[in-house]
């Protein structure tokens, strides 16, 4: 794992405090960090709160360097320290720009050139536009990585891409391609048995028992 940040923290903003934990952004050695600390998690989601916090750590060690995606700071067993990417989520920033979705096209063929999926880029909060009007992808919680490129994973990078596509859809609908459109109207097999079963679900535990809502953090970015 990438050394614990030296210097002291000068400054720590609450952004977020749930059954997970908290995250705050911290200002250490004059730079922004984003910290996860899952001490505070209920006693019976700890393990979840440490297991998501895992997979977050391992995804963005596997993508260390690559532009776009923060940079692993620290991580233990309880907490997470990553670099602060700044940027507009995309539900504020709503890019219409063709150039935008091509350079966000590049960014997850480079991720998948990696073994990672993200799995999460149906949220508009993951996606960032930067004060450069690149695009960038933060929350890795739910990030698979893997050294074999397989069926499995395959699947995973094309719904990654459907994903963006529905955003396009919605921002830039002009600039789709006939293939784009294609791929639109053909979610994975997997995808569809996901939203007719596993999403219900889904959204009853997250909503009803955890009081969570799939845009948390939309308008103040607590990512």
């Amino acid at each position: 794992m990438p050394p614990a940040p030296t210097g002291t923290s000068n400054a720590r903003e609450l952004l977020k405090s749930d059954l997970l934990g908290t995250v705050c952004r911290i200002e250490a050695g004059g730079q922004l960090q984003v910290e996860r600390d899952t001490q505070g998690a209920r006693w019976w989601l700890r393990w979840l709160a440490r297991w998501l916090c895992r997979r977050e750590a391992r995804a963005l060690a596997r993508l260390d360097g690559l532009p776009g995606t923060p940079r692993l700071i620290n991580a233990g067993r309880d907490h997470l320290q990553r670099e602060w990417l700044d940027g507009r989520p995309m539900q504020l920033a709503q890019p219409r720009d063709p150039a935008w979705y091509r350079a966000a096209l590049a960014l997850l063929v480079a991720l998948h050139r990696r073994g990672v999926a993200h799995n999460d880029l149906a949220k508009e909060p993951n996606w960032l536009v930067t004060p450069d009007g690149r695009p960038a992808l933060v929350d890795f919680q739910l990030a698979s990585v893997t050294r074999r490129r397989g069926r499995w994973f395959r699947m995973l990078a094309r719904e990654d891409l459907r994903h963006l596509l529905k955003h396009k859809r919605s921002y830039c609908p002009q600039r789709l391609t006939a293939r784009q459109r294609h791929l639109l109207l053909r979610p994975a097999p997997a995808s569809r048995l996901w939203m007719a079963t596993g999403k219900p679900l889904y959204r009853f535990v997250t909503r009803r028992l955890l009081g969570w809502a799939d845009r948390e953090g939309a308008g103040d970015r607590h990512h």
